[in-house]
């Protein structure tokens, strides 16, 4: 039974059981709405509890159900069948209580939670806003303030916040189910309270909600959802109550056949899925109990800060006793930071650092699980990294290389017992970014692909297996949109107005300020490899700024001119001679932002279709993750891929014909073609095997 009542003397006991998260799918909406009937006619109830069994209360809807019609009853009509309800009803909320989970618990007349609870509203990460009350009865609840702040955030907050807020009425420091019994009885011989739907809003400070509006603004970065919800929220404290769900309702029903509510729910359900490929179901992953980290310098130390964040104890080795204490000293630096900004305690900082132990000595990891490298990208130094720690750890113990271009194959050469080696490309700052790249080599066991996987669900990061190449899936793309920034550049625009438009496309920078913030030699070094193995590069503005040592922001110049302690980009006029040199004799024309956006995206997916028929990457939806979790691709569009869908795959070959006949791009590919005729690129995804370019 999804649905089961007991009874407690007066109290009646309410538990819902719908494995795995408690998800209100209709038939839980209905036995709701059928308890409340039934309790209703029971004269020897006074007072009711609603429980969750499992690990979780009511965490939300019913992924299943996204994206099709529903079916009655409709969760509006259920929060008000209970808060209708003849006796008054108390939530016990522990696990998470979130989206339509805590629009019920908004219905009941009291709520009370264990501390290590989660409360939230986090429809606008799906594109959408609570269409079942969640802004209309939260406000008057908690005021409009910290209305504004859960529903435009979509974040939850925990147990004792709530309780702070006067979300919670009181946390149960024991057993939930008797510590809400008892609180039922309790409040069962008092007098009730108002119901959410019969009370007014706080009154504002004048200009409260301009204020709101624009910060919310800001922080959406173009995203419909968050500006919905507050409009609905407002809209609650200035109308009554039926007037206010109408108005949420509406806006909700709006949202939900929207672009980005797709876009968003594709990148939800990918996310879910990226942890456990389903090429990888049933196999079991080694166990990782400890980790060392080989290089304590950025890389380094990120990566460690990440394994002890998760937990694990970790050995960070460098190459002599000098270079070890700039290590630790990095790991100490990256949790200052959060210690100074009032997000981590100084003993949480103290407990992790404790966990860390450093050394010039390879003994020291000789009975470690997993060991990842992390020096210096050159292959001579990580093969001599391999060569140690081949005689030195367990045959069974993992090893990786952090390596975001160099060949896997290549740096595995003479390790003993190759299955147990992979790459493992984290992204910088490792402590902070989601995504992790996991590349295989060409003898790679199963199992410790799987690990992998299972790393990446400890460190709660996004993974996606890669097949070697150039740049993996991520970098090789970046090549493609640097080039077509510059190709733009010979074209007739400026840095400054392909980087303005990358930001109106949604992207946080544009690919010129990108460079200046990473630095310019970067992608220089890695372009010298490349015309090494016999490729012809195409960066000829970045090769010149380069040559004069305008490396970007360290150097005081890149793309752009910077003035000491400012980060702010201004034109420089070096960089325009230089273009202009360069353009003298080629046409040149005035770009929209729109065309910008094609002739850098739009090549982008082209060669994210050739990843996807080289098998370098598996799903077209492991490419979205990519590229939104690395490299700031705007999560409302999808990533590059279901962008490209959503917009017509016809049209975007359309217009790659167009650009590559003015010599702005290359043609479209066998493959785009192929998934334009035939609807998707679903027909160039094939699970059951990995190509190597």
């Amino acid at each position: 039974m999804t649905v089961t009542i007991t009874h407690e003397t007066a109290v009646a006991v309410v538990t819902v059981d719908n494995p795995p998260v408690n998800a209100l799918s209709q038939v839980l909406r209905q036995a709701l709405v059928d308890a409340v009937a039934e309790l209703d006619a029971d004269s020897s109830v006074k007072a009711v509890v609603l429980l969750c069994a499992g690990r979780t209360f009511i965490a939300g809807a019913d992924v299943s159900e996204f994206g099709k019609p529903p079916v009655p009853p409709h969760l509006p009509d259920v929060v008000a069948s209970i808060e209708s309800a003849k006796k008054p009803w108390v939530a016990a909320i522990h696990g998470s209580a979130l989206g339509g989970g805590l629009e019920i618990a908004l219905g009941c007349t009291y709520r009370v939670a264990v501390a290590s609870a989660s409360l939230g509203l986090p429809e606008v990460k799906l594109g959408l806003i609570p269409g079942a009350g969640g802004t209309v009865r939260l406000p008057r609840l908690v005021g409009p303030a910290a209305a504004v702040d859960l529903v435009t955030g979509g974040n939850p907050i925990g147990g004792k916040k709530a309780e702070e807020l006067g979300l919670v009425d009181a946390i149960i420091a024991g057993d939930l189910r008797a510590g809400a019994i008892a609180f039922a009885s309790d409040v069962a011989e008092k007098s009730l309270p108002h119901p959410l739907s019969s009370r007014g809003v706080p009154a504002v400070e004048p200009g409260f909600w301009e204020d709101a509006e624009k910060a919310v603004a800001a922080k959406a970065r173009r995203e419909i959802a968050p500006l919905k919800a507050l409009a609905s929220v407002r809209k609650a404290s200035e109308t009554d109550f039926s007037g206010a769900m109408a108005f949420e309702r509406e806006a909700f029903l709006e949202l939900r056949g929207s672009e980005q509510a797709a876009a968003l729910r594709h990148v939800f359900f990918a996310e879910r899925a990226a942890p456990r490929p389903p090429e990888l179901a049933g196999i079991t992953p080694r166990e990782i109990r400890s980790a060392a980290v080989i290089g304590g310098g950025t890389m380094g130390a990120g990566i460690a800060a990440a394994l002890r964040d998760a937990g694990l104890p970790v050995v960070l080795i460098e190459r002599d006793p000098a270079a070890v204490e700039r290590g630790l000293a990095n790991m100490r630096a990256i949790y200052d930071g959060p210690v100074k900004r009032g997000r981590m305690t100084q003993a949480v900082a103290d407990e992790r650092m404790a966990g860390v132990a450093g050394g010039d000595d390879y003994g020291l990891i000789a009975d470690t699980d997993l060991v990842v490298e992390a020096v210096f990208e050159d292959l001579a130094v990580k093969r001599a990294v391999f060569e140690k720690l081949s005689s030195v750890c367990r045959p069974d113990a993992v090893l990786a290389t952090n390596t975001s271009y160099l060949d896997p194959d290549a740096i595995s050469q003479g390790v003993s017992h190759p299955k147990r080696f992979l790459g493992l490309h984290f992204f910088s700052p490792a402590n902070v970014m989601k995504l992790l790249e996991i590349v295989p080599t060409a003898t790679t066991a199963q199992d410790v692909l799987a690990t992998g996987f299972a790393l990446a669900r400890l460190l709660a990061k996004i993974p996606v297996r890669a097949g070697i190449c150039d740049g993996f899936i991520g970098n090789r793309i970046l090549k493609v949109t640097r080039a077509q920034a510059e190709r733009l550049l010979l074209a007739g625009a400026t840095p400054s107005t392909v980087d303005a438009a990358m930001r109106a496309f949604g992207l946080p920078m544009g690919p010129f300020e990108a460079q200046d913030l990473g630095g310019l030699d970067i992608a220089a070094f890695q372009r010298k490899a490349a015309r090494e193995r016999g490729e012809t590069p195409f960066a000829p503005v970045a090769e010149r700024l380069c040559t004069i040592g305008r490396l970007g922001q360290k150097t005081g110049g890149g793309w752009y001119d910077y003035q000491p302690g400012d980060r702010t980009p201004k034109p420089s006029e070096t960089v325009a001679g230089i273009i202009a040199e360069m353009v003298e004799g080629l046409p040149q024309r005035v770009w929209s932002e729109a065309e910008i956006a094609d002739a850098i995206l739009l090549p982008m997916v082209n060669e994210a279709t050739r990843i996807l028929e080289e098998r370098v990457a598996l799903r077209a939806a492991d490419i979205d993750l990519v590229k939104i979790h690395g490299y700031g691709f705007p999560r409302w569009r999808g990533g590059p891929m279901h962008y490209a869908e959503a917009r017509g795959l016809s049209e975007v070959v359309a217009v790659l014909d167009r650009l590559s006949a003015v010599g702005l791009a290359e043609p479209p590919c066998d493959g785009l073609r192929k998934a334009a005729g035939d609807g998707g690129f679903s027909t160039l995804a094939d699970q059951r095997t990995m190509g190597k370019r």
